[in-house]
């Protein structure tokens, strides 16, 4: 498409060639990146995004965030993998909760359960192989994340939290990830003085999803929590994973436009962007009459090459083949940082919330 824009300015050369002049054929120029004129976050990013490769997509990202933040009629999921609450990466995510950013949130259930570690006042640690191996560390109580350590008495901490408020759980109401999410940020909000994303999520409304609920300490601490019940010869709670499937249906169906802010990928991003294909084919099996619903605007932090396969790795323009985004051409804004969250998330996101005065709040 942007061939064919060009026209030729020049004199046809004897191997054929007709150079032309990037001035007329208005193509952007990129510059040095001059350390002493960036004084902030943002204005780093902003010379990041006027050098190339993964500068430059750091600098596109933040550019495609910061239309999501400013475009009112957007409603945006973040998507969450990895181990980025370990990887301290949680209190940028309460940042763009209480901005007003991010509206939900589909996760992983072992990033929620590491966070509600941080939000109740325990502590991770530098992990130093000098001092222990792995088996050490299992017979001494802790588990390695890369290289940091999750001590397993806060796993233990954990499990009394939501313990606590599944003994108080109505037995007549199914459980989902999305209420037992919230009942914990209201929990945190009653019980602690710290920051932490459940606790911000209940404060603004978001709602919290972990569709791999099972695949998750929280979802060992249901499962320890039924056996109680059967032992104490109690009604059983059910857990139902449709509910979180259809709330989040519904909010999406409800939006004017889409946007999604992925860092990492797995479940939480192919189980965000499914919604698309959900649309398309309640309208095309003839159950409701709706529009492409497709996100408009998309940006994605994660390191993993398109060619291992996973849809990890794979790129939004593949998904608008599956209906999931609106394509560049038609006015989609797609971004994509092949980077270590723990290195590009902060500058996208501080530059971000810089540019829209979250800071000065």
């Amino acid at each position: 498409m942007a061939k064919a824009k060009m026209k030729a300015t020049g004199v046809k050369t004897v191997t054929g060639r007709v150079l032309h002049d990037p001035v007329k054929d208005k193509l952007r120029p990129i510059f040095p990146l001059d350390l002493s004129k960036c004084r902030t976050i943002d204005q780093l990013v902003r010379a990041m995004g006027d050098t190339a490769y993964t500068a430059r997509q750091v600098g596109d990202a933040a550019d495609v965030l910061e239309g999501m933040a400013r475009d009112k009629d957007c409603f945006v999921v973040m998507t969450l993998a990895g181990a980025l609450t370990v990887g301290k990466m949680g209190l940028v995510f309460c940042d763009l909760i209480e901005s007003g950013i991010v509206r939900a949130i589909v996760s992983t259930g072992a990033l929620m359960a590491h966070g509600l570690v941080e939000a109740t006042g325990l502590s991770h640690f530098r992990y130093d192989p000098a001092k222990m191996n792995d088996n050490e560390l299992f017979n001494a109580g802790y588990n390695r994340v890369y290289d940091s350590l999750e001590p397993e008495t806060n796993l233990d901490h954990v499990e009394e939290v939501v313990d606590s408020i599944l003994e108080d759980w109505d037995e007549k109401e199914i459980v989902c990830s999305w209420k037992l999410h919230r009942r914990i940020g209201e929990y945190l909000v009653k019980n602690t003085k710290g920051r932490g994303i459940l606790k911000s999520a209940y404060e603004h409304d978001v709602p919290v999803f972990v569709p791999a609920f099972s695949d998750s300490e929280l979802g060992i601490d249901f499962a320890l929590h039924k056996f109680g019940r059967q032992r104490d010869k109690r009604p059983l709670l059910r857990f139902d994973p449709f509910e979180d499937f259809e709330k989040f249906a519904d909010t999406m169906m409800a939006t004017k436009r889409m946007g999604i802010f992925t860092v990492g990928g797995g479940v939480p991003r192919n189980w965000s962007q499914q919604f698309g294909v959900y649309a398309e084919l309640m309208a095309r099996r003839g159950y409701k009459n709706l529009p492409l619903k497709r996100y408009a605007y998309g940006v994605r932090i994660c390191p993993e090459p398109v060619h291992w396969g996973g849809l990890s790795g794979s790129t939004y323009t593949e998904a608008v083949s599956w209906g999931k985004f609106v394509p560049p051409e038609e006015g989609g804004k797609l971004a994509e940082v092949f980077e270590d969250a723990t290195v590009a998330l902060p500058l996208v996101v501080g530059a971000v919330l810089e540019r829209i005065g979250y800071f000065k709040r």
